[in-house]
């Protein structure tokens, strides 16, 4: 298994710069692994597939503001990306600007003072503010969009899912911008139940894999819980022979951390499929999902297109078969469907 295994060719003109309205309104790709039969549908119809017994299982993570610009002691620009929070004023964080090396101070703007303390990978750092930054999101804080969005986002909301509760992420959980309120509603007077898990995303889940090989590719942790409540619902439903339907890679990985968390975490060396019951699961998962592996909870799932060589493509590999979803990628961007975070979505039963 190399790299280029999961290389594909995308026009620019097919990656989405804008939200579909309503969101509901974008397309759907449905596919079916046992005969590679695929259907053009519109999101909502997703109610079509799920069915009473089934759970569906959303990541209420919310994108933070996270994007947040100072100025050093000489007047240059400094451009923070908050990744991941370590303590009360301590986070990870992209840096951009010259000479940001230890002990460098900068200042926000109506904000709280930032120092570097540590130097980690590349453009990464460890910065520490000099009050705790939460409290002046509303003032400072931008929402990070993909480098791939170029269009103005007049509306932030359009980037948090109807469902977002937890703050925590660098990025959305895109495979749930595509549900409202009413078709919620709808599947659940349906009989399909709704559950919740949490997983911070971070920028990394989005980043390609540069190594030849992509067992040497080291994935960044990322914090997920999964609660009682939850477990409960999977392990009820899996009793009744419903199925676990997954929204999103980020909920996907949740709750495959749950049911893998006794077990190595490098997926290809995962055991076989458990009937065991899942339990809660609260903390950090460097869980890489390639092709091998051998899902535990997940029975379907629905997601966005993936970049190129990235671990998110390699995921649905794993589930679908890479040659699989390599020719359904090559359909949608004949059929001029929309890619990355705020394109179209797949559903794959």
């Amino acid at each position: 298994m190399q790299t280029s295994d999961f290389g594909y060719n995308l026009p620019e003109s097919s990656i989405a710069q804008t939200p579909a309205e309503p969101r509901d309104s974008s397309r759907l790709l449905v596919l079916h692994r046992d005969d590679g039969k695929l259907e053009h549908r519109i999101f909502r119809d997703v109610t079509d597939y799920l069915n009473a017994g089934d759970l569906l299982v959303l990541n209420q993570t919310r994108v933070i503001p996270a994007r947040i610009f100072a100025r050093k002691e000489t007047g240059g620009r400094v451009e923070l990306l908050l990744l991941r929070r370590r303590d009360e004023v301590t986070w990870e964080a992209l840096v951009g600007g010259k000479g940001l090396r230890v002990g460098r101070l900068a200042q926000i703007e109506d904000g709280p003072e930032v120092k570097i303390i540590e130097e980690l990978d590349g453009a990464e750092r460890l910065i520490k503010f000099s009050e705790p930054i939460e409290s002046y999101f509303s003032k400072v804080g931008n929402v990070p969009l993909p480098p791939y969005i170029h269009e103005k986002l007049n509306d932030p909301e359009r980037y948090q899912t109807v469902y977002a509760k937890e703050p925590g992420s660098a990025a959305a959980p895109t495979a749930g911008l595509h549900f409202t309120p009413r078709l919620l509603e709808e599947l659940q007077v349906k009989g399909v139940k709704i559950a919740y898990v949490t997983l911070h995303v971070g920028l990394d889940t989005f980043a390609p894999v540069n190594e030849d090989n992509p067992e040497e590719h080291k994935i960044h942790s990322e914090w997920c819980e999964l609660t009682q409540e939850t477990a409960d619902a999977i392990n009820e439903t899996r009793t009744r022979g419903g199925k676990v339907i997954a929204v999103g890679t980020t909920s996907v990985r949740t709750l495959e951390s749950a049911a893998s968390r006794s077990t190595p975490l490098r997926a290809s060396l995962q055991s076989p499929v458990s009937n065991s019951p899942i339990s809660p699961f609260t903390g950090p998962t460097t869980l890489y999902i390639l092709p091998g592996y051998q899902f535990k909870i997940v029975d379907a799932m629905i997601t966005n297109f993936h970049l190129p060589k990235s671990t998110l493509l390699m995921l649905v590999s794993a589930f679908a078969g890479r040659e699989r979803i390599l020719e359904t990628y090559a359909t949608a961007v004949s059929e001029g469907y929309r890619f990355y975070s705020f394109g179209d979505a797949m559903l794959i039963l």
